[in-house]
């Protein structure tokens, strides 16, 4: 795969609360995170807040106060009232599950992230960046598969792709090696890895897999009972 390296650029810097849920039944996320490399890892047992961590950086959900920025960008500042939607922050998302549209064949889903709002790619839609990604990660021959006949690995590439065909300028990436077995593992962290070193850009991978971390490297911020400090 060829890809033109980007500038290295700065990662994240955020100080939110959040809480979601009634009383009293509510949980409540305190993060203060500021990423000194381009690859960061929040670590932490399940149910600690990682995943919702995530998507707050992502702009998925709102605090209730604080900031985040991106890069010197203020994309949350709750002083002055600040919010920039998620379709204008420009990240790629890989969830847990990869979300894909079960309705949709694979290249549809790739093809859907380049569209605002929620009209469906045609089936057979071919865009150059589309084919770019499906050749990158070995998908070309399953192009017209829907996700419920791939196995684990084309799915969670399909997802990637997705994640990466707009050309994000970050990537976030929800335990994306949970659903897959031990052997497939170690392959598709060594084909994530050669596309990380050719994006250049920054990553925030969360996980709670050692071998995750001993494998991704960067800075590692651990969470619990939905707090983080760096």
């Amino acid at each position: 795969m060829t890809a033109v390296p980007q500038e290295k650029a700065a990662g994240f810097d955020a100080d939110f609360q959040l809480q979601l849920g009634q009383a009293p039944n509510v949980f409540a996320l305190q993060v203060r995170l500021n990423c000194r490399t381009q690859r960061t890892v929040i670590c932490g047992p399940s149910g600690a807040g990682k995943s919702l961590t995530l998507q707050t950086l992502a702009g998925l959900q709102t605090p209730a106060q604080g900031h985040i920025r991106f890069s010197g960008e203020t994309l949350f500042d709750s002083t002055s009232a600040t919010v920039v939607p998620a379709s204008r922050r420009q990240f790629g998302f890989v969830f847990q599950d990869y979300a894909l549209f079960p309705h949709l064949n694979v290249r549809q889903n790739i093809t859907f992230a380049l569209y605002r709002g929620w009209r469906n790619p045609g089936a057979q839609e071919v865009h150059a960046r589309v084919d770019h990604w499906l050749n990158a990660f070995e998908l070309m021959a399953v192009a017209m598969q829907y996700p419920h006949t791939l196995s684990g690995g084309q799915r969670q590439r399909t997802a990637l792709a997705r994640a990466l065909v707009n050309e994000p300028r970050a990537l976030l990436l929800d335990e994306p090696f949970t659903a897959l077995d031990k052997s497939l593992r170690s392959r598709l962290r060594a084909e994530l890895d050669a596309v990380l070193q050719a994006l250049n850009i920054p990553v925030v991978l969360i996980t709670h897999d050692a071998d995750d971390m001993d494998w991704f490297g960067g800075e590692v911020f651990q969470m619990s009972d939905g707090c983080l400090r760096d």
